[in-house]
């Protein structure tokens, strides 16, 4: 049965077997025929209501809350149910889920731990691998599904055997555990809940087989649907599932010898199913979330900073109401609705209006020092008292203040992100110089550091104060030709990530190196020298206050 039916069907009928245990369907297709055919097949096997909400849903829609415009309407309290009730003991589609909000995303995710609610199908139009719903979402739902390459609607399966699925007994081997804990393993998936998923997958398949037992073909059949979209590394095609599970105390050997042939087809058979590319895919869009998190410079809607125009909504706990904007959006209005004199004034949903506020994005200032020999014998001090100058400057706006040094065969982080201006003085001085220049630890240390700000929501800036001469490869051998190299390979992937770069020149006299790292950087060039201190704030973009 399952090799003649498609992967999309299969992952509907088999969450609709046990909705609870397996969470749902991240479901990645544009709208259409294909994708509507599918949620009919799914409504159609899970035999209940689904409720379908826009990512755009405020906290009270979706949990439950105060009827506001009912309540002044009528006189008292009115309260309505959320969607998460009213999907209770059905599913939850929710609709463009790759742009829905954190907060949104924690409230949904918090209900299906609950384990008895609902299943969720989180339907992605996204265009682009960053455009992607929101982790938690993802880390809850036991299927990855994509449509974008199917023409036809999805098989449906029978209602009569999802329904007697259901109400099946089906053991799984101790064994058959841990192959499927090898084979997560050797595809570098270290999730938990993806190992319960696919154990669940395994059961609920064997149970739609009529089976009492889960078999070989069901763990692969688990493996595919759901370890395999899961991989972030994949064995050479020779290698083994691990073999370091215990066998049972009877016929050792014999169930030794078993065990290890089925780990081994069933980690053959998760890699065939990997499609072509897959893996760098993956690893392209976690880097593209990394990198798209926290780009602006500024934040919109918060609840504090500048305020801003008002904007229709609906009130909430997140979301304040405008009162006077309010009022002056129902005054024009008063006597079409028949309003009294002196009577109160009459409001309709389409008046609420929300606060609105703009707060800058705090700014980190990440300044990577060269202090090799290359660079410290005439030109740390210089160095140094350029880093004096943006520190203090980091101060005075209240950004944050971090301090990478390199020399030798390293990077070091000397000065995690901080205020203290203090504590970066103590840290600067007691930099000391020489030996060797390894140039590309030294990007990529930057690179990874300004990722994990942005992931924090803050905006950040790089400041590299080196010569640019490189002598250390990426893989701690020496020799210049293969440290420049691998420098300016560093350099483009540093620059495809968009941050603000600055690049000073702290050679004895400008150089070729220095200019053609920094336009690889895509970098603001400037040779030491010729800097001032204002001029040295005003190359950094850092706002005087």
């Amino acid at each position: 049965m399952s090799a003649a039916l498609d992967d999309a069907a299969l992952a509907a009928a088999l969450t609709a077997i046990d909705p609870a245990g397996l969470g749902g369907v991240w479901l990645r297709a544009r709208s259409g025929p294909t994708r509507d055919a599918w949620l009919a097949g799914f409504t159609q096997s899970l035999g209940a209501r689904c409720k379908r909400i826009p990512s755009a849903i405020d906290i009270e829609g979706l949990i439950g809350g105060l009827d506001l415009a009912a309540t002044l309407a009528a006189g008292k309290p009115q309260w309505r149910t959320g969607a998460l009730e009213a999907a209770r003991g059905g599913a939850l589609v929710l609709t463009m889920a790759e742009r829905a909000d954190p907060a949104i995303a924690a409230c949904i995710a918090a209900a299906l731990d609950a384990r008895d609610a609902f299943a969720l199908i989180a339907l992605d139009e996204g265009a682009s691998p960053e455009e992607a719903p929101p982790p938690a979402l993802l880390e809850r739902v036991a299927f990855w599904i994509g449509l974008e390459d199917m023409r036809n609607p999805t098989p449906c399966i029978s209602g009569e055997s999802i329904r007697a699925a259901r109400t099946a007994i089906v053991e799984i081997a101790d064994g058959d555990l841990e192959t499927l804990c090898a084979v997560a393993a050797a595809f570098g998936i270290g999730s938990v809940r993806a190992q319960i998923f696919a154990q669940r997958a395994a059961r609920a398949h064997a149970a739609l087989r009529g089976a009492a037992r889960v078999a070989e073909e069901d763990l692969r059949i688990a493996a595919r649907l759901v370890l395999a979209p899961r991989a972030i590394t994949a064995p050479p095609e020779e290698a083994a599932a691990p073999r370091d599970a215990q066998p049972h105390p009877e016929n050792a050997s014999d169930q030794t010898g078993e065990g290890e042939a089925q780990g081994d087809r069933l980690v053959a058979a998760t890699r065939a199913a990997l499609p072509p590319g897959v893996l760098a895919i993956m690893a392209e869009r976690n880097l593209a979330r990394m990198r798209a998190h926290g780009a602006g410079a500024k934040a919109r809607g918060a609840s504090r900073g500048r305020p801003i125009a008002a904007r229709p909504g609906r009130p909430s706990a997140q979301r304040r109401l405008d009162a006077i904007a309010t009022l002056r959006a129902a005054a024009p209005f008063q006597r079409l609705r028949g309003r009294l004199p002196g009577g109160p004034v009459l409001l309709r949903r389409d008046d609420f209006r929300i606060r609105r506020y703009e707060q800058r994005r705090e700014a980190t200032s990440i300044l990577v020092v060269d202090a090799s020999g290359s660079s410290a014998a005439q030109r740390l001090a210089e160095a140094k008292g350029a880093v004096q100058l943006l520190l203090a400057q980091a101060y005075v706006s209240r950004a944050r203040v971090a301090l990478i040094a390199f020399r030798n065969a390293e990077a070091a982080m000397l000065l995690p992100p901080t205020r203290s201006l203090a504590h970066a003085n103590r840290k600067l001085a007691d930099l000391v110089g020489g030996g060797a220049t390894p140039l590309a630890a030294a990007i990529d240390a930057a690179h990874m550091a300004a990722l994990a700000e942005r992931a924090r929501g803050r905006t950040a800036r790089i400041i590299f104060l080196t010569d640019g001469r490189a002598n250390i490869g990426r893989a701690g051998d020496a020799g210049r030709a293969q440290a420049e190299s691998d420098a300016m390979d560093a350099a483009r992937a540093f620059r495809s990530a968009g941050f603000g770069v600055a690049f000073i020149d702290t050679g004895v006299r400008a150089g070729r190196q220095g200019e053609a790292l920094a336009a690889a950087l895509g970098a603001t060039y400037a040779h030491l020298p010729y800097v001032e201190a204002r001029g040295l704030v005003d190359l950094m973009g850092i706002s005087r206050t």
